[in-house]
């Protein structure tokens, strides 16, 4: 089911040196509500191992119809001798020691609605920070999701990112979350409907995130909903 929800995002990318038909027009999902807060997940890893058959030794043609005619404690079983079964464990005692481990970060939430009458396929969006002044944005997290949300339903995005807030903020503040004391807000950057159709916000620029949409499709995405651009 995932693969099948990516091939849009891959299309995407072919389609932005198409000059695709893109509408600039009213917004046409609506954020319900949105939070973040500090998190830890491991990254998926969609490599498993599959060990190889144990190898026919002679020693197996004989060995059930021996265990049965006479056993002795601590009888080991010849399979576990063959140079297969010694070459399994060692890539699984490898891929283990590389497996990687969960990671502190932050996660990031934004329940929306579809007030279109098309169904969303994919969305780009980002979790903005600013410090309530003029100065400007302090952080912007950019994701995309392939998900399907029908005409009038809601849904809740959900990304990860080892990044925060801000750099500026410190990990104690943030742990706290009172040390974040500006305005946060998501903004939807970009739809992409079943039937071939996009909107896009008007000030939002899709080629400033072709790289990390290239990082972000390369790889299988497992049970992800979203990923960080």
């Amino acid at each position: 089911m995932k693969a099948i929800l990516l091939t849009p995002i891959i299309l995407t990318m072919v389609g932005l040196y198409q000059n695709p038909v893109i509408s600039h027009e009213s917004n046409p999902v609506v954020v319900v509500s949105h939070k973040w807060f500090r998190d830890r997940q491991a990254v998926e890893d969609n490599s498993p191992v599959i060990a190889p058959a144990p190898a026919m030794i002679p020693a197996n043609k004989n060995y059930e119809r021996n265990r049965r005619a006479a056993t002795s404690p601590g009888e080991r079983d010849p399979k576990l001798d063959s140079v297969d079964r010694r070459s399994a464990a060692l890539e699984n005692a490898v891929q283990e020691s590389r497996a990687p481990k969960p990671i502190d970060g932050f996660a990031y939430r934004a329940r929306v609605r579809n007030a279109s009458a098309k169904v969303i396929e994919t969305i780009f969006w980002e979790y903005q920070f600013t410090d309530g002044t003029d100065a400007g944005t302090l952080a912007r997290r950019q994701f995309l999701c392939a998900v399907s949300i029908k005409p009038e339903k809601d849904k809740e995005l959900q990304a990860f990112s080892a990044a925060g807030p801000s750099n500026v903020v410190s990990v104690a503040a943030l742990a706290r979350k009172s040390g974040f004391t500006g305005e946060e807000k998501v903004l939807i950057n970009r739809v992409e409907y079943t039937d071939g159709s996009i909107w896009q916000r008007k000030d939002w620029s899709f080629a400033e995130i072709r790289l990390g949409l290239a990082r972000a499709v390369a790889t299988p995405w497992g049970a992800q909903m979203c990923r960080g651009l």
